[in-house]
C-alpha cells in the first residue's frame, strides 16, 4: 500500500491489534453476508468496523512515538474513496436521471409488447444485458431485464428462473469488459495500473470482450435448451419517455467520452471529466426546470402536471447511499488490513507461492463468495508486479466469478429480491456447473485470443 513512508511501519500481523482488526473485519463481512436476513443495511457493520480498524491503529503508533504515519495512510485511502465515490455519484445521478424520464420504462414496455416467443425472450433479455452494462451498470441492467421477463412470464417459472440467471450472468460478463460496466473495472481503470509490459489504459479493457462473451454464451446456450416453449401473454400499454429523455442519455455518452478524454489526453483523474459531465446534466436541468415554468399550461404534455418537471437533486438523492457507503468502509477496512502488514502476507503466499494465473482464478472463485468489491480493492493494495494479460485475468474473473453463485453479484442479490421464490439460491446453484463451464472457457479463451500480453 502507499501513503508514507515505510520506514516507521510497525509489523502487527501478530500484535493482538492486528489480531482483532482482523476479527473486526470478518464479523462485519458476515454481517453484511447476512442482510438479506437481518434487513441491517450493508455499509453500518463496515463504517463501524473501518472507524474501530484505524482507531487501534492510530493507538498503537501514538503510543510509539509515531504520530504522522497512520494519518498519511488514512489519506491515501480517503483520496482512493473520494475518486471512486464521486465517480458512481455521477454515474448513479445519471441513471436515476433516465429513469425518472420514463427511459428504461419505456424499453420495458416496447419488449413487452413486442411478442416474443419465451426462447427468443430468453436470448433477447441475455442479449440486451451483455450490451447495456457496459454503459450503465450490471445491477442497473439485471432490474430492468428480470422486470421485462416478470412482466411477460406470468406463472412460468421455469422461465423466470432460466432467464433471470441467464441475465445475471450476461451483466457481470458485460460488465467485464468495460470500466463503466462494474465497480471493480472501474477501479483497475482509475488506479493508473502500469504493469509489466505497458500501461493499462481505457481501451485495453476491450481486449476483454471475447472471453466475456464466451463467458455468457456457453451457459446461455445449455440453458436456452431448458426454457419453456410457448409465447408469452402480450400486455401493457406504450409507455412513452418525458420530455428531455433523449437529451439526458446523449448527455450521459458525452460525459463518458469527457471521463476517457481527461484520463487518456490530459492524464487527469477520470472523476474530474465525470463531475464536468455532471455539471452538462445540471445546466439542462435548469433548462428543462424554466421550460416546464413556463409552459405548465401545456396539456398535451404529461409530465408537466408538475410545474417543476425534473430536479437534478432529487436525481443526486436517490443515489445508493447506503452502496456509496458500503465502499466506504471496505476501502478503509481492507486498507487497514494492508497497513497492519496482512495483504502483503497475502499476496506472497498466493502470486509468489501459487504464481499470477492461479491466484488470478481464485480471486475470481473468492468473488462468488465474497463481494468482488473488496477482494479486488485488496488485489490493487497488494499490487503485485504482473503483465497486462494478468492484470486483465483478474478484473474479468472478479467480476464474472460472482455469477457462479446467486449470492456472489449485487445483480444476483437483487433478482432474488424481485423474483423471490422463484428465483432462488438453490435455483442457480443447479445450473452452477455450466455457469463454471462458462467461467473456465472465458479463461482460456482470453489467454488463447490475448496470448501476446501476458
Amino acid at each position: 500500500m502507499e501513503g508514507g513512508g515505510a520506514s516507521n511501519r510497525i509489523d502487527l500481523t501478530g500484535h493482538w491489534v492486528g489480531i482483532a482488526s482482523l476479527g473486526l473485519f470478518l464479523v462485519a463481512y458476515l454481517i453484511v453476508m447476512a442482510e438479506e436476513f437481518t434487513h441491517l443495511r450493508k455499509s453500518k457493520p463496515v463504517m463501524l468496523a473501518a472507524g474501530i480498524i484505524w482507531g487501534l491503529i492510530g493507538w498503537t503508533y501514538v503510543s510509539h512515538g509515531i504520530t504522522h504515519e497512520a494519518e498519511l495512510a488514512v489519506r491515501h485511502n480517503l483520496e482512493e474513496y473520494a475518486e471512486l465515490m464521486l465517480f458512481l455519484l455521477v454515474a448513479m445521478t445519471y441513471i436515476n436521471a433516465m429513469d425518472e424520464r420514463f427511459v428504461f420504462e419505456a424499453l420495458r414496455s416496447w419488449l413487452v409488447r413486442k411478442g416474443f416467443s419465451l426462447r427468443a425472450l430468453f436470448w433477447v433479455t441475455g442479449t440486451l444485458a451483455f450490451f447495456i452494462s457496459p454503459i450503465a451498470d450490471n445491477l442497473t441492467t439485471a432490474l430492468l431485464m428480470a422486470a421485462v421477463v416478470m412482466a411477460v412470464a406470468g406463472d412460468n417459472k421455469q422461465f423466470v428462473l432460466l432467464s433471470c440467471i441467464n441475465i445475471v450472468v450476461a451483466a457481470n460478463a458485460g460488465g467485464a469488459f468495460s470500466p463503466f460496466g462494474d465497480i471493480t473495472t472501474l477501479m483497475v481503470w482509475q488506479k493508473n495500473i502500469q504493469a509489466a509490459n505497458g500501461p493499462i489504459d481505457f481501451w485495453t479493457f476491450f481486449m476483454l470482450f471475447i472471453p466475456s462473451l464466451v463467458n455468457w454464451l456457453v451457459p446461455a446456450v445449455a440453458m436456452s435448451l431448458a426454457v419453456p416453449k410457448g409465447q408469452p401473454d402480450k400486455g401493457g400499454g406504450e409507455v412513452g419517455m418525458k420530455r428531455g429523455a433523449l437529451t439526458v442519455v446523449i448527455l450521459f455518452l458525452l460525459t463518458i467520452v469527457t471521463a476517457v478524454s481527461f484520463h487518456n489526453f490530459l492524464h487527469l483523474p477520470p472523476v474530474i471529466g465525470m463531475l464536468t459531465g455532471l455539471a452538462y446534466l445540471k445546466i439542462f436541468s435548469y433548462l428543462l426546470k424554466h421550460w416546464g415554468e413556463t409552459h405548465a399550461d401545456r396539456a398535451e404534455d404529461a409530465d408537466l402536471g408538475n410545474p417543476i418537471p425534473f430536479d437534478i437533486f432529487r436525481a443526486v438523492a436517490r443515489a445508493e447511499w447506503d452502496t456509496l457507503f458500503f465502499f466506504y468502509g471496505v476501502v478503509l477496512c481492507v486498507g487497514g488490513l494492508g497497513f497492519i502488514g496482512y495483504l502483503a502476507l497475502v499476496s506472497e503466499t498466493m502470486y509468489i507461492g501459487w504464481g499470477p494465473t492461479q491466484a488470478n482464478v481464485a480471486v475470481g472463485v473468492l468473488s462468488a463468495i465474497v463481494d468482488n468489491i473488496p477482494v479486488m480493492f485488496a488485489v490493487l493494495t497488494m499490487m503485485p508486479d504482473m503483465s497486462i494479460g494478468q492484470w486483465m485475468l483478474v478484473t474479468m474473473t472478479a467480476g464474472v466469478g460472482g455469477s457462479l453463485l446467486s449470492i456472489g453479484s449485487a445483480a444476483g442479490v437483487a433478482l432474488m429480491g424481485q423474483a423471490r421464490g422463484v428465483y432462488t439460491f438453490f435455483g442457480h446453484l443447479k445450473w452452477m456447473p455450466v455457469i463454471a463451464a462458462g467461467y473456465a472457457a472465458s479463461i482460456g479463451a482470453h489467454m488463447l485470443i490475448n496470448a501476446k500480453v501476458f
